[in-house]
């Protein structure tokens, strides 16, 4: 498949590590201009140089806190009025953390919602007048298989998943009109620093580990439907069609599926 993203530039938040990482670096091998945004300013600047050294693109990064509204508000202005056009915007910042829900500590339901959610519709919200007013752009929002089935030790975070999706799927509809496409990902565990904080003793990801997907796979597949019209990336194939069957069987499904669903 022949892709260009020559003259295009993509905001990517989380852009650090991991699959936020993956994407800057696969939207530069296509030409394109990367937009980073995370907390981490000498990661990010290391990011920078290796772009331009590998395929003499000129990325660009801002430092933010995602959870900081007055941040994320200049930082978002600056950007704007720095760069011409922005072609697309990548929510791609995320936490998580598996625990029972009576475990939880409201510090941590807090950070999941503020990030995985009220970020991202703060984020949108800020680019959607300029995706307007240049005709078109493409809005990419990393969701998760967890939004589509909940299990043990992963209400909170999936909730906010439920969240994110039921945000993309109305905003795909409300800006239709607009030539601005709408995608959500949903992804099973990736292979990435994510769950040194969502599992920091390791458990779920020792009996995940040969299912866990491969970062620079996902950041393919999502560069690959870059731009386009595609409703939802679902990874792994396997995992769509078992949330599609949950959906039909959901008492069958967490009866039958009770040991797996506990693995957390």
């Amino acid at each position: 498949m022949q892709i260009d993203y020559q003259g295009k530039k993509v905001v990517v938040t989380g852009a650090s590590s991991g699959i936020g990482e993956m994407l800057v670096r696969r939207i530069a091998a296509y030409g394109g201009t990367p937009i980073m945004l995370a907390r981490s300013v000498e990661k990010l600047r290391q990011l920078q140089l290796q772009i331009n050294e590998e395929y003499n693109i000129r990325a660009f990064y801002y430092k933010v806190d995602l959870t900081d509204d007055v941040e994320m508000d200049e930082v978002v202005a600056s950007i704007i009025r720095e760069h011409d056009v922005i072609h697309a915007l990548i929510n791609n910042a995320g936490t998580g953390v598996f625990q029972y829900v009576e475990n939880t500590s409201v510090q941590d339901v807090e950070l999941m919602f503020r990030l995985n959610v009220l970020a991202v519709i703060r984020m949108t919200k800020l680019f959607i007048p300029q995706f307007k007013a240049n005709k078109g752009g493409h809005i990419v929002n990393i969701a998760s298989q967890a939004g589509k089935i909940s299990t043990p030790k992963s209400a909170v975070y999936a909730s906010t998943k439920h969240a994110i999706l039921g945000f993309t799927n109305a905003l795909r509809q409300e800006l239709a009109d607009y030539q601005i496409n709408v995608t959500a990902v949903n992804l099973g565990p990736v292979k990435t620093n994510f769950f040194s904080h969502a599992d920091p003793e390791g458990n779920y990801q020792q009996n995940v580990e040969k299912y866990m997907l491969d970062p620079e796979k996902v950041a393919l597949k999502i560069c690959e439907n870059l731009f386009s019209k595609k409703r939802e990336i679902n990874m792994p194939m396997w995992m769509d069609i078992g949330s599609r069957f949950y959906q039909l069987f959901p008492g069958m499904m967490e009866k039958v599926l009770k040991k797996q669903f506990n693995k957390k």
